[in-house]
């Protein structure tokens, strides 16, 4: 079963960066059942169900999709959209923060000019009094992405921070480092194609890792944020703080837009602070393969969707 979860995985991830396959599902757009997982293709169709959202308790963190850019203007158009969303949550009063990816800002291309387009979006978000999650991406990134992250704290910019990866080998030090500097970190299990040498490869060695790096943290008082739809997790995380008197207000959980949903809302109804990623553009061809990956289940449910549809 274990090896078989792996291939599925391995041949799913493969299709992520696959221009063909990303042609083709732009083509059938939504179709394809996307739709369930990304909150629509416009900043205020997203706005909208970010406000909805808010309304069933749940907080919420936006992320305008798009990675791997290719050019610098098109790395500063997400640069001038991210901003503008900021703006335009403050002023409707929406209660949660922003992530984004650094190869959207263009750290393929260039780590200062990304820095710079980051520390404009960090400088924004913390005039409106928000957050700024950089999501970690596969590994050629995961140095430079915490050396942003390193740089902007360093410049009084504490409203950053970014995803720590335990299916990652070093994850561990990389999170006692954080950690010393009291940074805001998000936990999650990893969800991208790694060689076995820099990458756990049995999804129970994950577990342990990932929980493992939920109790340095959560002992630790930082705040942390532990993402994950793993319900066996939750209710670990959950005995675990009751166990060692850990208050509420030192953790969140994170769920992804569209998937358990009414786990979402029953824990954000036992007090609970729960966090819903909301992405939302038209570049949602790689995260939407991504959420295939990571759940044999959601296949059906696109295939599902697909035979509705005839």
């Amino acid at each position: 079963m274990e090896i078989g979860i792996r291939l599925f995985r391995s041949v799913i991830l493969g299709l992520a960066g696959n221009p063909a396959a990303a042609a083709l599902s732009r083509k059938y757009g939504m179709k394809l059942g996307a739709g369930r997982f990304v909150a629509g293709q416009t900043r205020d169709e997203a706005l909208n169900r970010a406000q909805e959202l808010n309304a069933q308790k749940l907080v919420v963190t936006m992320d305008h999709l798009g990675e791997g850019v290719r050019t610098d203007t098109e790395a500063d158009g997400y640069r001038t959209e991210y901003c503008a969303l900021i703006t335009a949550m403050k002023e409707r009063g929406i209660k949660g923060n922003v992530s984004l990816k650094p190869t959207q800002m263009g750290l393929a291309l260039h780590e200062e000019r990304t820095y710079a387009r980051i520390r404009s979006i960090a400088q924004t978000a913390a005039g409106c009094g928000m957050f700024v999650r950089l999501d970690m991406e596969d590994s050629p990134y995961t140095d430079r992405t915490l050396r942003i992250v390193a740089k902007l704290r360093a410049e009084g910019l504490t409203n950053v921070g970014p995803v720590i990866q335990a299916y990652l080998r070093r994850s561990d030090h990389d999170l006692k480092s954080l950690t010393s500097t009291r940074t805001n970190v998000r936990l999650v299990k990893g969800a991208y194609k790694e060689p076995a040498r820099i990458a756990y490869p049995k999804r129970q060695d994950v577990d342990s890792n990932f929980k493992r790096l939920i109790r340095s943290r959560l002992d630790s008082g930082v705040y942390t944020a532990i993402a994950t739809h793993d319900e066996k997790i939750i209710d670990w995380v959950k005995a675990y703080v009751k166990r060692r008197c850990i208050p509420n207000t030192a953790f969140e959980f994170q769920m992804l837009y569209g998937i358990r949903t009414p786990l979402q809302l029953s824990l954000a109804e036992q007090g609970y602070t729960v966090r819903s990623y909301v992405p939302y553009g038209t570049m949602w061809y790689p995260y939407f393969v991504r959420r295939l990956a990571e759940r044999p289940a959601n296949v059906g449910f696109v295939v599902r969707s697909l035979l509705k549809r005839r």
